[in-house]
């Protein structure tokens, strides 16, 4: 007599093959991807930086996920069609918006040997390698910004979970507890990075206190108006309990003075966290170390290696120093979790993160470092920044621009003056107008209430020629505006 389930299984088996591709088929599976590839990177030498959408993408659900196969060739097409060739081109030469991205070749490939080989990278007993290669590369950026090696750290999805990771190890160091919320104070300026905020509240702390600190003009924050702010406080009762300092503001690419913000905090005994997801990793190069004096002294510290280190989105890091209060915040037990007690060697990143099941993201970061070494990155970043340099300089010379301070790092801001009018809705339509055009693509902010245009600078693939490219582009919108 036929068992059911047996038969059932026989019918089953074959229809599953499609999922265990042989040599050969992932052979040609691996040709049509590189080919894809090599075509879009062909296609970005000369790329405008923004594409319009003229219904493309929508055209995408033309194409609905359904029973029977299409076919690589096709699924490629789809994207060719649909997806590579329109919005933001964040990793071209010409792309200014926001923090541009750099998508590393070697990078892109050490993602690809992480999610063919599937290494579990939370727990050490699961593979003791994965987690040493992780803990290598947090190692390795604590000696970037001057961390002792004693602290400990986690690779994350970018900056936003990075800075909710500090905020959670510094209310857990704290020892606050619900009833303490509305006493407890957060100190930060107006150019804190949104997930700031957005950390606070995840977090459990939308009821703290957010006390805004005054900035200069170079947008920093006053450490003067700290010191009062934070007396003021232990004087009415509340608890001196977070300062967030940024190395590197979106807006402006500002550098609060950083040394001046960890004696203060000290002095407070407060937790004191930098988000330097974007400026953090120019502490490679001598001037950025020296921009980034004091960060040293932070308690945490935020960073996104898919900015300044130029590895594909999806990296970030954070590194805290008290290393039992990073374990204290998130370690725990579970029955399913084996454990090797003093056979642990390095500590796992599930101990250190909200995270479990979690991608071998240190590959799209150790891949490059080991492949190229440090210093390409460390020329990268001093380029970057004095690129930065120069375009303030190019923009100095433009008749109608008014510029912003000169670039702690590599974001410049400026803003045409016309001759009649008002100012922002006159920079609202240059925007427009070089976005329009595609050729570069900037982005714009307001800054103490006026609209200011952005220049940030940090693709590995913008250089002089593309400085020098965007300059003219910028002259030539503001004369077409002017006429």
């Amino acid at each position: 007599m036929s068992d059911p389930i047996i038969d059932r299984l026989r019918v089953l088996e074959p229809l599953t093959r499609p999922l265990e591709p042989r040599a050969e088929e992932r052979a040609a599976l691996s040709r049509a991807a590189v080919a894809h590839t090599e075509s879009f990177l062909s296609w970005l030498e000369t790329a405008p930086a923004f594409c319009a959408d003229e219904g493309s993408a929508a055209a995408i659900a033309d194409a609905p996920i359904g029973r029977d196969p299409i076919g690589m060739e096709r699924a490629l097409s789809l994207l060719s069609h649909h997806v590579d060739g329109n919005g933001q081109n964040t990793t071209a030469s010409g792309f200014f918006a926001f923090i541009p991205v750099g998508s590393l070749y070697h990078g892109a490939l050490g993602e690809f040997v992480a999610a063919v080989t599937n290494r579990f990278s939370g727990n050490f007993l699961a593979c003791p390698g994965a987690v040493r290669i992780e803990n290598q590369v947090l190692r390795w950026l604590a000696s970037v910004v001057g961390y002792p090696e004693t602290s400990v750290g986690n690779l994350t999805s970018g900056g936003s979970m990075a800075n909710l990771t500090a905020i959670v190890v510094a209310r857990e160091a704290a020892g606050l507890k619900a009833r303490d919320f509305e006493r407890a104070v957060v100190y930060l300026t107006e150019q804190a990075h949104h997930c700031v905020i957005k950390g606070l509240r995840v977090a459990g702390l939308g009821e703290c206190v957010q006390r805004r600190i005054p900035i200069d003009e170079r947008f920093r924050m006053i450490p003067a108006a700290l010191e009062v702010a934070m007396a003021e406080d232990e004087r009415a009762g509340r608890i001196p309990w977070l300062v967030v300092a940024t190395a590197g503001t979106t807006d402006a690419g500002a550098v609060d003075p950083l040394e001046a913000i960890a004696e203060i905090s000290a002095r407070h005994s407060a937790w004191f966290h930098c988000d330097a997801a974007y400026g953090g990793p120019f502490a490679l190069c001598a001037e950025g170390r020296r921009i980034l004096c004091g960060i040293e002294r932070s308690d945490s510290v935020a960073l996104d290696p898919h900015k300044g280190l130029f590895v594909p989105f999806g990296v970030g890091a954070v590194l805290v120093k008290n290393a039992a209060a990073m374990r204290a915040a998130y370690s725990f037990t579970a029955n399913y979790i084996p454990r090797a007690g003093q056979l642990l060697e390095e500590p796992s990143p599930m101990e250190l993160s909200p995270e479990l099941s979690r991608p071998f993201r240190a590959l799209r970061l150790w891949l490059p470092l080991q492949v190229l070494g440090v210093a390409p990155f460390e020329a990268a970043l001093e380029e970057k920044l004095l690129l930065a340099r120069y375009a303030h300089a190019r923009l100095c010379t433009l008749d109608g621009v008014e510029v912003g301070p000169e670039p702690d790092l590599s974001v410049v801001v400026f803003r045409a003056l016309p001759r009649r009018g008002d100012p922002d809705a006159y920079n609202a339509r240059l925007e427009r107008s070089i976005q329009e055009d595609g050729r570069i693509s900037l982005s714009s902010t307001m800054l103490s209430g006026l609209r200011y245009l952005r220049l940030a600078i940090l693709s590995p693939r913008t250089h002089k020629d593309a400085i020098d490219h965007a300059i003219d582009i910028i002259r030539e919108k503001i004369q077409a505006l002017a006429s």
